[in-house]
């Protein structure tokens, strides 16, 4: 439905848009078609052409600015879960907070620029604060610098400065871009509007990319450099400030003009004011409820506001489709971390399975304003905006559909989920023969548990409390020995049965009770020899144990193959080899003896390794990819086609709008109604679902209209039924 004419105003820079809008915030009585600028000396051109030389530094600017928010924000989620130690719904709250904030402060900036500041003057400024902000969440992430509360304190004001300046400047630089093109330059101020979009993309792809290698491949202060993470997209919001204040010289500044945005919302306060208090019978009726502005503003004001709010109107169910597209960032990385990430040649970072969406976006664009479209037409088949709209909708649901599917394939490695008044435990055998074990009251190890026997899993103990005293009684070799511990609710045990001094003993020792975070692996050692030993499974990482069947704590560690360790005991250095250490896997190691310059050890997997690949997130990935295409850009052209010239800006703040509230909803089902991973992901595919045949419906009842034809025909109503028109009662209300 969208016309050749919209068409050919969204022009080829549509196609090159991924996570931007493609209008922007526009001053009241600006036509962006035509670029009305004041009369300016003229600009410099690149290379002869008729592009003026400064939106080679707009184009920089924008993306080392791009490059700077989401390399930022593409570790944030595993930055709280691993550096604050939040929960997965908190982090997800905390991480959908700040990207909503980012997309209602677009508001803020625009109406900065185009009623105080001036565009240019608002880059500057709120760059600055961005910067600030940048540099505040980079030291924030130093761990020697104070303490946690020190950490989230800088944090939070590092993330709000930094939604405030890269909300506050995303609707004024590409608009200042376009201002730089003399009036009778549109086509190439078309072309680039394609760089300039072109520009975020590869911003947003390189840095989802490279960041998260800062993050988890070097290593700072003993653990992920997160410091690095965060400083590397400040040096690149730096670098974008200095490239911009260096093209100043070169610039078109067009002064501020006044923020239709807020005209419009004035009118509509007005009319509701004004109907308000004119509840008469005896004052007639009007057409619209918008009529009721009729007595301050104008009749061509009032016939713009009266096209944008159908559009907005269909706006309402959008939002759903943002919160699911956002969890990219927060639940699909958090999911990656509990997969195998081993692709052979290179093994990925959870969080770096996001650069997935911006590589997918310049795949799929050309595929289907080239391909897919076409085909379509070619049978026949009317794909109106709102159809195509829909259809992303659906892709985007069954892309969290597939995410649930994947959710429970995860799960059946993982630990059951412990309830109170229950424990699990289970039996380690390092003797030398076949040892029957028996837990008071308790009919759990019906079979003699081998000699190093691989255990079994976990079996549930249920307790008369919170704790309880139970007795253990050990058969071996027609010797029967009794111990006594404490076991706690919502725990779980390693029962260790060992020789000491010709007999039998025991100890019971914690296991973990979870997967280890962020796909790395726990191991832990238990020496069987009677000498203490110390142990060093890398360079930097050391551990002592004592004698007897001591156990050491958990080490958490990358994974990866580990033979070149060393065993230093009274007798010498031996070489400790304890071969792959999985993602999301526990390890207890044995140290048995130690013979010929090696040690022996046996190796008990206690939690199991990720055993679902990362590689099945690729479906969801590429559907809320072509969901997003469908969806967005469709979207965006659709509501360029329907509103006049100068209600473009109220349309771009409604879309943002429709972005912000959709990450509201995240943080609100995460902190509300927390429940299983894969329900979640299962609840928001239904409600997309339910939406998805909410805004069917009212697209099927919207015409699309010509924005030129609708107010020619408003302004032959108005001029008709002007003369029916009676005084109001105005109540105090200044017209």
């Amino acid at each position: 439905m969208v016309g050749d004419k919209a068409r050919g105003e969204m022009n080829a820079f549509q196609r090159n848009e991924s996570k931007e809008t493609l209008f922007t915030f526009i001053s009241a009585g600006d036509d962006p078609p035509k670029g009305d600028f004041p009369v300016q000396k003229k600009s410099p051109k690149l290379c002869g052409s008729n592009y003026p030389l400064s939106i080679a530094f707009i184009v920089v600017n924008e993306f080392c600015e791009r490059f700077s928010y989401y390399g930022m924000r593409a570790v944030l989620t595993l930055y709280f879960l691993s550096f604050f130690h939040w929960d997965e719904n908190l982090s997800t709250a905390v991480y959908h907070a700040f990207s909503a904030l980012c997309y209602f402060t677009p508001v803020i900036g625009a109406i900065m620029a185009d009623s105080w500041l001036g565009k240019y003057k608002t880059i500057i400024y709120l760059s600055i604060v961005y910067v600030v902000g940048h540099l505040i969440k980079s030291v924030g992430a130093i761990p020697s610098l104070g303490n946690q509360v020190v950490h989230v304190i800088l944090s939070m004001v590092g993330l709000f400065l930094i939604a405030l300046g890269t909300g506050g400047i995303k609707p004024c630089v590409s608009a200042f871009g376009g201002d730089q093109f003399e009036e009778e330059h549109t086509s190439e101020r078309s072309k680039f509007f394609s760089i300039f979009y072109l520009s975020i993309n590869a911003g947003s792809l390189i840095s989802t990319f490279v960041t998260p290698v800062l993050r988890g491949d070097v290593k700072c202060f003993g653990e992920d450099c997160y410091a690095l993470a965060f400083g590397v997209p400040a040096a690149l919001m730096v670098l974008a400030l200095v490239v911009f204040i260096a093209g100043s010289g070169l610039y078109r500044k067009t002064p501020p003009q006044g923020n239709v945005l807020l005209e419009v919302c004035k009118c509509i306060g007005f009319a509701i004011k004004n109907r308000l208090k004119n509840r008469s019978r005896q004052i007639p009726k009007r057409d619209h409820w918008l009529d009721w502005a009729s007595e301050k503003y104008s009749k061509q004001l009032i016939g713009e506001v009266k096209m944008v709010t159908r559009v907005l109107f269909l706006f309402i169910p959008l939002p759903m489709f943002w919160a699911l597209f956002d969890q990219q960032g927060s639940r699909w990385t958090l999911q990656a971390t509990k997969m195998n990430a081993d692709f052979g040649i290179y093994v990925l970072q959870p969080d770096q399975m996001q650069f997935l969406n911006p590589l997918l976006i310049l795949v799929f664009i050309p595929i289907f304003d080239l391909g897919l479209y076409p085909l379509i037409n070619m049978c026949k088949f009317n794909f109106t905006p709102i159809r195509k709209m829909a259809t992303g909708m659906i892709l985007a649901g069954m892309a969290f559909g597939l995410a649930a599917v994947v959710e429970l394939k995860i799960n059946e490695s993982d630990m059951p989920r412990l309830v109170p008044e229950e424990s699990l435990i289970r039996v380690l055998n390092l003797a030398r023969n076949p040892v029957q074990v028996t837990i008071q009251d308790r009919d759990l190890f019906q079979q003699p548990v081998e000699a190093f026997q691989n255990p079994a899993e976990y079996s549930k103990l249920i307790l008369n409390g919170e704790q309880q005293s139970l007795r253990f009684t050990l058969q071996h070799q027609g010797l029967s020995l009794a111990f006594n511990y404490t076991v706690k609710e919502k725990s779980v045990y390693s029962l260790i049965v060992f020789e000491a001094e010709g007999s039998l003993s025991s100890r019971l020792i914690t296991d973990l009770e979870a997967k280890p975070e962020n796909g790395l692996a726990a191991v832990r050692f238990i020496n069987g020899l009677s000498q203490d030993v110390n142990l060093s499974i890398d360079s930097k990482r050391f551990i002592a144990v004592q004698k007897n069947y001591s156990a050491s704590e958990y080490s958490l560690l990358e994974r990866d193959k580990y033979n070149n360790g060393k065993c230093i005991t009274e007798m010498g250095e031996f070489t400790l080899e304890l071969g792959l250490l999985d993602f999301g896997a526990s390890y207890t190691i044995v140290i048995t003896n130690v013979s010929g310059g090696d040690v022996k050890t046996w190796k008990s997997e206690d939690i199991k390794a990720n055993n679902v690949h990362m590689a099945w997130q690729l479906p969801q990935y590429l559907l809320i990819s072509a969901g997003e295409v469908m969806f967005s850009i469709t979207g965006l052209a659709f509501s360029y086609s329907q509103s006049p010239a100068s209600m473009k800006s109220v349309l771009q703040a409604g879309w943002l709008l429709t972005v912000a509230v959709g990450n509201t909803l995240v943080l609100v089902v995460a902190q509300a109604a927390p429940m299983a991973q894969w329900a979640e992901f299962v609840l928001f595919t239904v409600l997309l679902f339910a939406v998805c045949v909410i805004f069917s419906i009212m697209g099927y009842f919207y015409v699309s209209v010509d924005p030129e034809d609708l107010e020619e025909k408003e302004e032959k109503r108005e001029t008709s039924s002007r003369g029916n028109m009676i005084s109001l009662v105005t109540q105090k209300t200044k017209l």
